[in-house]
């Protein structure tokens, strides 16, 4: 009889062919089998649970280096797993930004046994690198290249076509995009109401990102080159990315799937404000309908942290974002719960999703050969999500109080039980992500 470093036993087990009752074994962190029996070295007993394909966060920012009192790559990390989440791509406006060969070499080295789960990191886009960015996007442990065509949070500004085509055409990996007209929101500041965050998506309203949706779709066929656009808020968008699938994949958040402007800025305040903003309930069911429809690629938690005290700053000075990695799953759970959608679909975003989107190497699914990454959830639990279970250094979420059915159980990340039940491990094993383009560091 054979013997595993590891087997998880009487679960349902979501496959590539759908879900089956079936032990799984790890040896060298790999799936070595399904449907097995042997020994262990451990086992773990998943009776009840669902054990899924390890959910990819593929838009995070974990503030490191330079803002490390609103987080840092050890707690955002620590965040995400606790979450059920197995990997993450990190995005580039830190300070410094991420923009250059030594900053890439930076964050990995402060990655090194610090975070929680297997990693990339996104290289930032400028007018300056734009010609060096071939290179910069071939470094092991980088997720590619990220433009940010809307001004955000930090400095990353890539805003007009001679910039952007000399970006787009520097280079061959998916490019990600942040899609708002930087100078339509310019043209339209006044629309800010001082002390009314509500006033936010009319400032950066659905023609600002469709404008900038449109212009990067063009320049992206004219360059031949992928894009993959983040955090989409309009239903026209979604029309406009279904009629370019050839070139043009995109994301959606839970927090536009979930929070509609009309209740959360009268609840929320600044604390609902991020970029591109929450909408209408309206805009929030459209997204839906393309959702269904097969349209979004993948689902990313766009986490953006503050501490609470400067989102309490009166707005237009208030920064826009919001915490997100550790409660993905659980909204989505709760999504599948309430029939919104399957989970298989939810599996489809999270983890096959992204493993077709950016080439992973041997993530993304629960098949022999591939990285033993496992989410393994209770999707009958029934939770409120509390500010004493969050992580992240900011201390709050926009979800807190919200009751919800599913919960994640227990993450398993190449073999190692990283979390169970709430409980980290000893220590933190997260790994540089390996891409099919990419030599692996």
């Amino acid at each position: 009889m054979p013997t595993y470093d590891l087997i998880l036993k009487n679960g349902t087990v979501w496959t590539v062919g759908g879900p089956v009752a079936a032990n799984v074994g790890v040896t060298d962190g790999k799936i070595a089998g399904i449907g097995i029996a042997g020994d262990a070295g451990e086992t773990i007993d998943c009776t009840g649970l669902d054990i899924l394909p390890g959910v990819i966060d593929s838009q995070v920012h974990f503030r490191e280096p330079g803002l490390e009192p609103k987080e840092d790559l050890e707690s955002g990390s620590r965040a995400a797993v606790l979450g059920g989440v197995t990997a993450v791509f990190e995005m580039p406006n830190t300070k410094p930004n991420t923009d250059s060969a030594e900053a890439v070499a930076d964050k990995l080295a402060r990655a090194k046994n610090r975070m929680w789960c297997d990693h990339a990191f996104y290289v930032g886009a400028t007018a300056a690198n734009a010609d060096h960015l071939a290179e910069l996007e071939m470094i092991p442990g980088t997720a590619g290249v990220k433009i940010f065509m809307g001004a955000s949070t930090g400095d990353l500004l890539v805003a007009e076509d001679e910039p952007l085509a000399r970006v787009l055409a520097s280079g061959r990996r998916r490019v990600a995009i942040h899609a708002e007209d930087e100078p339509r929101m310019q043209a339209r500041a006044g629309f800010r109401i001082e002390g009314d965050p509500s006033s936010h998506p009319v400032w950066r309203d659905d023609e600002s990102a469709l404008l900038a949706t449109t212009r990067i779709l063009r320049l992206a066929r004219a360059a031949g080159r992928r894009i993959h656009i983040l955090h989409i808020t309009t239903p026209a968008e979604l029309a406009l990315i279904a009629q370019n699938k050839d070139i043009a994949t995109c994301e959606v958040t839970p927090q536009h799937l979930t929070l509609a402007g009309e209740e959360a800025y009268p609840r929320l305040g600044t604390f609902a404000q991020m970029n591109p903003p929450i909408r209408s309930g309206a805009h929030r069911d459209g997204l839906w309908d393309y959702l269904r429809q097969g349209v979004p690629d993948v689902l990313g938690s766009d986490h953006a942290p503050h501490l609470r005290d400067e989102k309490a700053k009166t707005y237009p000075a208030s920064p826009s974002g919001m915490p997100g990695v550790q409660t993905l799953l659980p909204l989505m759970l709760n999504h599948v719960a309430e029939g919104r959608l399957t989970l298989q679909h939810l599996i489809e975003l999270t983890s096959a999703g992204p493993q077709r989107v950016f080439g992973l190497r041997t993530k993304g699914r629960i098949a022999l050969g591939y990285d033993a990454d496992f989410s393994i959830v209770d999707r009958k639990a029934r939770w409120t999500i509390d500010d004493s279970w969050l992580a992240s250094k900011c201390g709050w979420s926009p979800f807190t109080g919200m009751s919800i059915t599913g919960k994640p159980i227990g993450t398993v990340i190449r073999g190692n039980r990283v979390m169970w039940d709430g409980a980290l491990s000893n220590a933190a094993i997260g790994e540089p992500i390996c891409f099919d383009s990419v030599a692996c560091g």
